[in-house]
């Protein structure tokens, strides 16, 4: 595979009961690429914690997945309100979300660190007022490792 294969998914904001079809959707195509169900499932659960996040916290965004030779990359990008500190953010636990999602079982402050953790790299681009871009990246080859191990 020379060429990158690119999968887009439009993230409704407005609806929790959609949330996480895009990483249903992805975990389907990667299936279907003969990807192995370990690197599968750590995929999943990092695009489906972003996807959440997107509809708690942006309104919605876009994930793009590129399936490349030797890794995949995750981009998550949204127009909502930034995130204000990165490292508060990170810690497990600590949560914006309001009481009203929480009582839907949502916004339990996991979101970022275990989009972290599944992941090989992740990096959080993010200015308050304009939005955040999510880059996470998980080697096809457990071996590979990255930075977040």
């Amino acid at each position: 595979m020379s060429e990158p294969l690119v999968f887009r998914y439009e993230v409704d904001g407005e609806n929790f009961t959609s949330a996480g079809q895009a990483s249903v959707m992805i975990k389907k195509n990667l299936r279907q690429l003969g990807i192995a169900s370990e690197i599968i499932r750590k995929i999943s659960i990092a695009m489906y914690e972003g996807e959440i996040n997107m509809v708690i916290h942006a309104n919605g965004g876009v994930a793009t997945v590129m399936v490349c030779e030797e890794y995949v990359d995750i981009v998550l990008e949204d127009k909502g309100p930034g995130i204000k500190n990165i490292e508060q953010a990170m810690q497990e636990g600590f949560s914006t979300a309001p009481d009203s999602v929480r009582s839907l079982g949502f916004g339990a402050g996991m979101g970022l660190p275990n989009m972290k953790r599944y992941t090989d790299t992740m990096k959080i681009d993010t200015e308050v007022g304009v939005g955040t871009t999510v880059t996470m990246r998980v080697y096809l080859d457990p071996k590979a490792g990255g930075v977040n191990e």
